[in-house]
Formats: structure tokens, sequence, C-alpha cells
């Protein structure tokens, strides 16, 4: 019987196809091994895997602000993971992890008949925790029909070589810092940081299996998109770990009871705390790394090198900033939309919509194509379902380009910039309302006209040229050469016989006598002093200046402002600190810039302190005090420009300097009345409200407790005056050239004749100095 069969032509045939197809297989593995398909790493390559790690942002006090990155990833090293997530990786993807070397063999058949002769790529159970992280480090490559054995077997080899190289604790973490997440995150550390809010050694039980599960579809078990379907995934992993003895019946059940909760932290770099600074470190990163070179003699890559950059940032002071901005900015634009109606120009002002048409990228984008205008129109107009912004949260809604392009003009933006007077370093920048829809910059990118918050930067000049602060001049308005003729805000404060005290104008912002202290101090002087205190930018020789018509980006009015509290010498802004490789080798240090020059004297610092001091006691900044309720030492400076086009607010104490812009990114768009745009009502609320929320928090009592030096006496004695004085008996009598109107040469100081403060005896001899406001 047994020789029949030795004999039979079919058994013949059948050894015949069996060895031949042994022999196929040999010589297809073979191909593979070789490198036919495509170079497999070998060993020395695989000894030294490295993989794109993402650039960190941190706080001052290293909180995480941000990251840069192609893929999120954090690696981290065994010891930071925690037994029960080590324990639910195994139970789950590769029970006998610790037995087999890189391929389990008692799932090897299976899963050859169902992945490669039946091509079920969807067939699991075979591919090892050492197969699946030589597919996430090499990914897969279309074969063609035979793409699912090639890769098959590439990762077998693979596997079998890394198996060789590292230790199985070594390919855990391997593993584990290169397994892909959600949400464009990779590695257990960027998974556990943004979904859980937590490094990896912090995650308790259940937390680890919310993300183990994740593994094995990791859209179809997204937490945040689908929280049920990874629930009960979790529990299907907590069952696992049951299984093979990680968990009793009794705690898996206790797990399972557990409601799923996540503290979700995106950090895109269009979302998250300060997305404005953190594009500003990105722009600045870029330059910084030109210079340096790694081991290799190549340059540092901010996408893929793992940098940790450090930087002067509060992580509290920055959120509590934003937060007062969006609350203060929702308000004001339903005043600011409310007030026009209809007649808005971002409605009516064809010239200003077809600007903006003209400027946006679609547009741009359909020129470069070679549409002709009617077809670039015929396009923007039509409708698509958008993504809007709105104050109340984003919308969706069927529009056209053009429709969002009229959605946008209405808006209002704004800025916000906080630094430290005393060294520069920068606590708080917001550049705008929301970086997702506005990426336009308005601390770095943007100059605007600065109105009246200049005006100190004129008074102080005149202070340190020997112009004493209680030097009286008239309110009443002057005509200059070319027909100009600034006027104040209250026509009250024109008053025939009445002048005022350079502290109440300065206070009250009147404008009248801003331009003559300015003739006064010589304009040239006001532009040189302004140079002194930091602004680099150009200033027009003309008397307007002293209204502020100039324009000055944020950064530069901040550090003028900083000499106020900072023995008179400026401190520019700087915010990164250093940078590390992310072994923690210091790649570069930053300082604060030199101590500048003095750019006026100590006495002209205590008077100008007590001047803006009394702006916000008693003058235009007086919200401070009675609808803020802020008690703090606080100076400070309101601003409006010409045609309510833009309100600022600066306001000063002794350990933070803190500049607000508002207005509209059109230049053509402004506020509808004084009432709404004037800087007490559009800029000075985000401080008002930044500043209530700091006093609520114990942590900022360094900043809210500080206390203004008191003036010397002698400088008491300077500012010892009354508010207003009317005009003497015969000046009144007899009248003054400066009652009649006349041009004034804008190159000459103001002829009229300027007054002090005349005691009387008995306070000449005992003094009688008033407490300070």
């Amino acid at each position: 019987m047994l020789s029949k069969l030795k004999n039979s032509p079919k058994l013949k045939w059948a050894v015949r196809i069996l060895l031949g197809l042994i022999a196929l297989f040999i010589l297809f593995f073979a191909s593979v091994y070789f490198g036919m398909w495509g170079k497999i790493p070998s060993r020395e390559e695989l000894s030294e895997l490295q993989q794109n790690k993402a650039t960190q942002v941190l706080s001052n006090d290293g909180q995480l602000i941000g990251k840069f990155y192609i893929f999120d990833r954090q690696p981290i090293i065994f010891e930071d993971l925690p037994k029960h997530l080590i324990e639910a990786l195994i139970a789950t993807e590769d029970a006998r992890f610790y037995e087999h070397n890189g391929i389990d063999n008692r799932s090897l058949g299976r899963v050859f008949f169902k992945s490669i002769l039946l091509q079920d790529e969807s067939a699991g159970g075979g591919s090892t925790i050492t197969l699946q992280l030589a597919k996430n480090i090499y990914g897969r490559k279309d074969y063609g029909a035979l793409g699912i054995v090639v890769n098959k077997f590439q990762e077998a080899i693979m596997a079998k070589r890394i198996e060789k190289i590292y230790s199985k604790n070594d390919i855990i973490t391997l593993y584990f810092n290169t397994v892909p997440f959600s949400d464009n995150t990779y590695g257990i550390e960027s998974a556990s940081m943004k979904f859980f809010g937590k490094h990896v050694k912090n995650l308790n039980v259940e937390e680890a299996a919310v993300l183990v599960g994740m593994l094995k579809a990791s859209h179809r078990y997204n937490p945040r998109i689908f929280p049920e379907r990874s629930r009960l995934r979790r529990d299907v992993v907590l069952t696992q770990m049951e299984k093979y003895g990680y968990l009793t019946e009794e705690q898996k059940n206790n797990y399972i009871k557990k409601d799923l909760i996540l503290d979700y932290k995106n950090y895109s770099n269009k979302k998250g705390l300060a997305p404005y600074f953190r594009e500003q470190i990105r722009k600045d990163l870029s330059k910084v790394l030109d210079t340096i070179k790694n081991k290799d003699g190549e340059k540092y890559n901010i996408y893929r090198d793992g940098l940790i950059v450090h930087t002067t940032l509060d992580y509290k002071l920055q959120s509590v900033a934003e937060t007062a901005m969006k609350e203060h900015m929702a308000s004001l634009q339903q005043e600011h939309e409310n007030s026009y109606g209809n007649r808005a120009p971002w409605l009516t002002n064809d010239a200003i919509l077809k600007d903006a048409i003209q400027r946006s990228k679609a547009y741009q984008n359909l020129k470069e194509d070679g549409f002709s205008e009617e077809e670039i129109m015929k396009e923007l107009q039509k409708k698509k379902q958008m993504e809007l912004f709105e104050y109340s949260g984003t919308v969706t809604r069927q529009a056209s380009t053009i429709d969002s392009i009229k959605h946008y003009l209405k808006f209002l933006n704004s800025g916000l910039l906080s630094v430290d007077p005393k060294d520069g370093a920068v606590k708080a920048w917001v550049g705008g309302v929301d970086f997702r829809y506005f990426q336009y910059d308005h601390v770095s990118q943007s100059k605007r006209q600065v109105g009246s918050t200049f005006k100190p930067i004129v008074y102080t000049t005149a202070i340190d040229k020997g112009i004493e602060p209680c030097t009286y001049y008239s309110g009443r308005a002057v005509t200059y050469k070319d027909g100009w003729k600034p006027t104040n805000a209250s026509t009250e404060e024109e008053e025939e016989d009445l002048n005022y005290s350079m502290k109440y104008a300065l206070s009250h912002s009147m404008n009248t006598i801003a331009v003559k202290v300015l003739l006064d101090a010589g304009i040239s002087n006001v532009v040189e002093k302004a140079h002194q205190m930091g602004i680099a930018s150009d200033l027009p020789e003309v008397p307007s200046i002293a209204l502020g018509t100039a324009e000055i980006n944020m950064e530069e009015l901040t550090q003028a402002y900083t000499s106020f509290v900072n023995s008179g010498r400026p401190s520019k802004p700087y915010y990164i600190t250093k940078i590390e490789d992310g072994s923690g080798n210091l790649l570069a240090e930053f300082k604060a810039s030199e101590k500048q020059e003095e750019a006026f004297s100590e006495e002209t610092r205590q008077i100008m302190v007590n001047m803006m001091q009394a702006t916000v006691n008693e003058g235009t900044a007086t919200r401070l005090r009675y609808i803020y309720g802020l008690n703090n030492d606080i100076a400070g400076k309101t601003g409006t420009t010409q045609n309510n086009k833009d309100g600022w607010f600066v306001g000063v104490t002794p350990n933070l300097v803190t500049v607000t812009w508002v207005g509209s990114d059109d230049h053509r768009i402004g506020f509808r009345n004084t009432r709404i745009g004037q800087g007490a009502n559009s800029a000075l609320p985000i401080f008002g409200k930044m500043m209530q929320k700091m006093n609520a928090d114990s942590y900022f009592n360094e900043i809210t407790n500080a206390r203004f030096k008191r003036p010397s006496s002698e400088v008491a004695e300077l500012l010892d005056c009354e508010p207003t004085k009317e005009d003497s008996f015969l000046k009144k009598l007899f009248g003054s050239k400066k009652d009649e109107p006349e041009e004034i040469d804008m190159d000459e100081p103001v002829k009229e004749e300027k007054e002090k403060e005349k005691k009387g005896f008995f306070k000449r001899l005992f003094g009688g100095k008033k407490k300070d406001n």
C-alpha cells in the first residue's frame, strides 16, 4: 500500500508542488531579506533609532506653554512608565511578550493563513509589540498585490534584529515613544499630557487603560470624540488585565465603575495659551538656530530635535490677561456694532470691502491662477459651509468668502503687553483676540498712532528741561500755522480766565496744553527724549506729535514707560532666557539688555510718577478706582487717536508695566463716537479686569501689594500747588495778546505768559505741603 502511494503520480506532483512552494517561499524571503523589495535597516541603524521630537516652550516656572512639531512626540525613559501601564499593554497587545524573541510562533500560522493567504489585513493576534514597533518606526510601503506579504516579512526581519539589540525594557520604551495616538499625537508622554493633562508617570490604572485601548484604532477610540466607545474599549483592556493576573476581579470591577474623565489640552500652535507669543518664539528660534550647530555640524530643527525653550512668560498672568481681554472685548464689540447699526462702514463703504477682498488669500490665489475679475467675484460669492468666529463661540453656517470677509471686517481687535520694568522680562503677551482667526500680532507687527499716551514723554522732557510742574498754562486753543488748531475733549477746560497746572493738564489729558508744553520744551528735544526712552521709530518733528500722531509699536511704548519705575532707565522687552537640547544641555542663553543710560533725572521720574498717579486718582483713568475698585498703587495714561481710531491705556505699577490697545485692523474703521472709543472705555477695562483678577489671587501679591516710594521732600514741594488758577485782576482788566486769534510759528515756543504758583508769606515761611494724591 505504501509502495503504491510512493509511486503514485499524484503524490509525486504534490511533493513537487510543496517543495516548489517551499523553494519559492525561501527565494521570496531571501529577496526581501537582501533588500530587493527595499532596504531593511541594519543592526547598526536600528541601534541608533532617532525619532522626531517636538520642541517645548516653557513658562518662567517650567510649565508647558506649547510645542512645535511635525508629529507631537515627547520621549520618556523606562523608569517613567508606571507598572500598570506596561501590564495593560502586554495583557492587551502581546501576552507572551517576555517569552518570544520578536515573533509569537503560536500565532504565526493563524496570521499566515489569514493575513497572507487570505489577504485579510485586519487579521490580528500575531503582531507582537516588537513587530508593531518595527511598523511604527519605518511604516509600510505599497508593493501592490504582494504588499502585505513583503511588509510582514520586512517587519519580522526587523523584529528579530531589534530583539538581538535591545532588552525587553528598551523595546517597551521604544514602543511607547513611537506609537501613534489620536489628534496627531505620537508617544505615550504626549498622549498623556494631551488627554489627561499629566505626565505619564502619574497616570492611574483606568487612564492607562484608556490610552492602551486607543492603540487598536486611534480615531475610533478617541476619548475626546467618542467617549462612550472609548470607555467600553477601556473596560476591555481592564478585563484583559484581570485575565492575565494583573488585576483581581474586584479591582477590575471597581475601575469599570469609574467615569471616563479627561483633562484635554490641545497644544496646537493656533490654540491653547499664548498662541501669539509662541508664534513670535517660533520666528525668533528660526533665526537663533541658524547660528547653532549640533554635534554632527548640522543646524538644529525646531520641529524634530526636541529642544526646550525657557521663557520669561508668567503662565498665570498670561491666562489672566487673555481672560480679561476676551471678557471686555465681547461686550465692547457688541457696543461697537450697536452704535453703528445699519450705517456701519463695513456695510456701507464699498472701498473698504473691495480692499479687504483684494487682500484676501482666496482672491490672490484665484488671481495667480489666471481668473478674470468677473470669474473671481463669481467664485468668491459661492456659498459653502464655514466656521466663523463669534465671542459666544464658533458658529457654522452657509456663507460665501465675501460674506466671511464682511463678517470679519466688523471685529475690533486688541493687544496687550506686560513686562517687569526692572529688566524688561515679558510676563504676558496677547497679540489679538483669537489667533485661529486673527493671526496679525498687534504686539510685534502693528504700528499705530498712540494718542495721549505720548504726552508723558512730552512732560518728562519739559520737566527735565527745568519747567516746574506748578507752571500754569491757559487751556484756550491756539491756531498754529496751516490752520491747525487742537482742542480739548471738554470745552469747559477752555474757559477764558482759567489756567491749569501741568499736573492737572496731564492727568486730564488736555490737548491744548500738551502742545504748548511741547513747544516750550522744544520739539527736537522731545523727539530726542523719546529715543532715549526706547522709542526707535522715526518721529516727525511737528506739534501734533504731542497728541500722539506718531506711529509706534507696543514694545517701544512699553519700553518707554518702564523708565518711570526703573530709575529713569528704559528696559528693553525680552522673552527667551535659554535654549536647551532634549537632554538639557545648554545651547544658548539670553539675558536682559545691559542697563541703558539714564533718560531723565530721578527728580523728574518722581514728579512724573506722581502726575500719572493723579491720572488714575482724579483724571481720565479714575474708572480703575470707581468701577473696578482697585486700591493698588497705579500710575497710568489713557490715549485716544484722531477720529477715535485707536484706544490705549498704559498701566504702571512698581513691578509691572502693561500696555493695552484696542481698534480695528482697517485704519479707516474707527469707533462711532468718543464715548465708546476713548481709551478709558475701550482699552483701560482690559487692564482693570486683569488687575481685579490679580488682586483676587495671592500668587500676584508681589505685584499687587507693591507701593511707589513717596516723593522726596524737595519733589513734594515742587508738586505743592492748586490744580487751577484764575488770571490776575490786571490781566483780566487789560487782557493779553494770547486772547487774540493768531498763527504761531511751529518752530518757536508759545508766546504766552506762563505763571508759577506764588505762595503767601506764611506758606513760604512755614511750608504747608499737601498730601500726595
